[in-house]
C-alpha cells in the first residue's frame, strides 16, 4: 500500500496465561483453573525473548520452520536465520539489499527460503536462497511503476503466489511453479474489480495466505469495506466477501489472515494508527470465507498478525504493537495474554511458535 505509517507497506516476556504449544497438556494449560495450594506450581507457556542482535531493525516477515529453525525479514534489507532455537542468529541478508524493505519470508527448511521486498516499481523484488542465505538469487524485480507488492504465500515447495496492490483496477497476482526461482503475472480476467482506495497491508506477511494445494485468500483494506478475496485454483479466479472489520479509511481494514484448513479462517486488523480505536478487530469464518462473523469479544486494539496453534482446532494467537491475544473457541472470543509489541506470528506443526516485531524483537513460545 502506498501510504506512510508504521504498518503501511505495512514487552515483556509472555509470563501470564499464554497461548500454548497447543498439544495435549500444553494446550490444556491455557484454560486450566489455577492449581490448589497443595498442588505443584505449573509453568504456563509464555513468550521468551531471544536476542537477535539487531535493535535497529523491525521484523514484519517471519517463517517458522521448527522449534529450532526460523527466518526473519525486516527493514534495511535484513534477513536473519536461527537453527538453534534463537540462541544465536546469523545475518544472511542478500548483498546490496540495504535500501530494501523486506516484509515477507517463506522458508521451506533451514537452507531454502524466499523473501519479498516491498515498494513502488523496482523496490518490489523477490530473492531466493538454497544454501541458508550464503548466496541469493534475485528471481523477480517489478518493472511496472503502478505495482506495489505486499505479501506472498506457498502451497508447497514449488507452487506459490505473490500479490500487488491493484493495477488497472484489479489486484495483480504473481505465480511461481519452481519454488520461487521464476515468476509470471497471472491473467487478471478472473479477479473482481477493486473498490476505490482498496489495497493490501504489508504489515506481517499475512495478507495473502493459502491452505491445501489450491486455496488462497487475500485481505484488503483502505476502501469503504474491508474484504477477503478467495481463489480455489491458485489465483486464476477469485470471489470477494465483505468482512465486519471496519474500513472506510486508508489506515483501516483486514491486515492478516490464517486458515487452519480450507474452511475455518480468522481475520484480524483494525486501524493501525496508535491514537485511533479498533473496536472490531477480528472476525472468523467457517465456510471458506464466503461469510465472516464478527468476534463477540474481539481483541481490544489493532492486530497485525494471527496464527492457529499447532494441533488445535480452536486455539489461535493474534499479535500487534500493544499485545498478544488468545482465542480458544475458534475466534469467537479473545483475551489479552501479553502486552509486548509484536507485528507477526507463525507456528509450525512441530510445536514451534515464534513472534517478531519492532526493535529487533523476536520470541519463541516456551512451556
Amino acid at each position: 500500500m502506498r501510504r506512510s505509517g508504521s504498518t503501511r507497506r505495512s514487552g515483556r516476556t509472555f509470563r501470564t496465561v499464554a497461548a500454548g504449544v497447543a498439544c495435549g497438556a500444553a494446550l490444556a494449560a491455557l484454560t486450566a483453573v489455577p492449581a490448589q495450594a497443595h498442588e505443584p506450581e505449573r509453568r504456563t507457556p509464555h513468550w521468551e525473548l531471544k536476542d537477535s542482535g539487531t535493535p535497529e531493525v523491525r521484523f514484519r516477515g517471519l517463517s517458522a520452520v521448527s522449534r529450532n529453525t526460523a527466518w526473519l525479514a525486516g527493514t534495511a534489507g535484513t534477513v536473519l536465520r536461527t537453527t538453534d532455537g534463537g540462541a544465536t542468529w546469523r545475518n544472511v541478508s542478500p548483498p546490496g539489499a540495504g535500501e530494501l524493505q523486506f516484509r515477507d519470508v517463506e522458508a521451506f527448511d533451514a537452507h531454502r527460503a524466499v523473501v519479498l521486498a516491498i515498494g513502488e516499481g523496482e523496490a518490489s523484488r523477490v530473492y531466493r536462497t538454497d544454501d541458508g542465505g550464503a548466496t541469493w538469487t534475485e528471481s523477480f524485480r517489478n518493472t511496472d511503476a503502478r505495482a506495489f507488492y505486499d505479501c506472498m504465500t506457498f502451497f508447497d515447495r514449488r507452487h506459490g503466489l505473490a500479490m500487488s496492490d491493484p493495477v488497472d483496477g484489479r489486484f495483480r497476482i504473481l505465480s511461481t511453479s519452481d519454488g520461487g526461482r521464476s515468476w509470471k503475472v497471472l491473467p487478471s480476467e478472473g479477479m473482481p474489480a477493486a473498490l476505490e482506495g482498496e489495497a493490501g497491508f504489508a504489515a506481517s506477511g499475512q495478507c495473502l495466505v493459502g491452505s491445501g494445494p489450491k486455496d488462497v485468500w487475500l485481505a484488503t483494506g483502505g476502501a469503504a469495506r474491508a474484504r477477503v478475496l478467495h481463489s480455489r485454483d491458485r489465483g486464476l479466479t477469485w470471489t470477494a466477501a465483505d468482512t465486519p472489520i471496519p474500513a472506510g479509511d486508508p489506515a483501516r481494514g483486514v491486515f492478516a489472515l490464517a486458515f487452519r484448513d480450507r474452511t475455518h479462517g480468522l481475520a484480524v486488523g483494525g486501524d493501525y494508527r496508535p491514537d485511533q480505536a479498533s473496536p472490531q478487530a477480528a472476525a472468523h469464518t467457517r465456510d471458506a470465507g464466503r461469510g465472516w462473523q464478527p468476534a463477540a469479544t474481539p481483541p481490544p486494539a489493532y492486530r497485525s498478525g494471527v496464527a492457529w496453534l499447532p494441533h488445535s482446532r480452536t486455539a489461535a494467537l493474534a499479535v500487534g504493537p500493544t499485545g498478544t491475544d488468545l482465542t480458544t473457541d475458534g475466534g469467537r472470543t479473545w483475551r489479552t495474554v501479553d502486552s509486548g509489541s509484536y507485528d507477526t506470528v507463525d507456528c509450525t506443526p512441530g510445536l514451534g511458535c515464534w513472534a517478531a516485531g519492532e526493535k529487533g524483537r523476536v520470541a519463541r513460545l516456551e512451556s
